[in-house]
């Protein structure tokens, strides 16, 4: 009874993350990440499949904008949409990651894909992760100078809004680790 009653907490806090529509975010570390600092992924892992696959989706589409890969990033968004679509309350995430799959431009995708993580960053916040850390990265640059957040699966900035016009400008501002 008290698993059940634990899920049913976590299932209504990642329903209130993803219709949230707070924009700002807090960061808790200030910390920047050297080029040195090459710290790979441990394999992630949720307790809930859906989010796995929310998150995997989301990498893919993060890795397309960080590589400029405008053609590329159509299906990984559109690959997010459906994902995101499956999952109870996050129906405005998917639609954002439509909408990123329908830009004209690089600029507008990196432009939905920051509406995005406001939705999608608090529900993997509040997510059981049973193995690995999210990273929480920020670039304080992004979005005409009001900044930019991300996640990713490891320390090492490669910012999604510059790409390799300005790869490693970030840092990360938040650990996200299991429990």
């Amino acid at each position: 009874m008290q698993g059940k009653k634990y899920l049913g907490l976590v299932g209504i806090a990642i329903l209130l993350a993803c219709n949230s529509s707070n924009k700002s975010t807090e960061t808790k570390d200030s910390t920047v990440v050297s080029k040195s600092d090459t710290t790979k992924a441990v394999a992630l892992s949720f307790s809930d499949e859906k989010l796995q696959t929310i998150y995997a989706s989301y990498i893919k589409l993060k890795d397309q904008l960080v590589a400029t890969n405008y053609n590329d990033a159509k299906p990984a968004a559109n690959e997010l949409a459906m994902a995101l679509k499956g999952f109870e309350g996050c129906e405005n995430a998917a639609t954002i990651a439509h909408k990123i799959a329908e830009a004209k431009d690089i600029k507008a995708q990196r432009t939905a894909f920051n509406d995005l993580n406001v939705e999608v960053i608090p529900v993997f916040k509040h997510a059981a992760l049973t193995s690995g850390t999210i990273y929480l990265q920020h670039c304080p640059m992004a979005n005409n100078g009001d900044g930019g957040d991300w996640l990713a699966s490891e320390k090492n900035i490669r910012n999604p809004y510059y790409g390799d016009e300005m790869m490693e400008c970030g840092r990360v501002a938040e650990e996200i680790k299991a429990k």
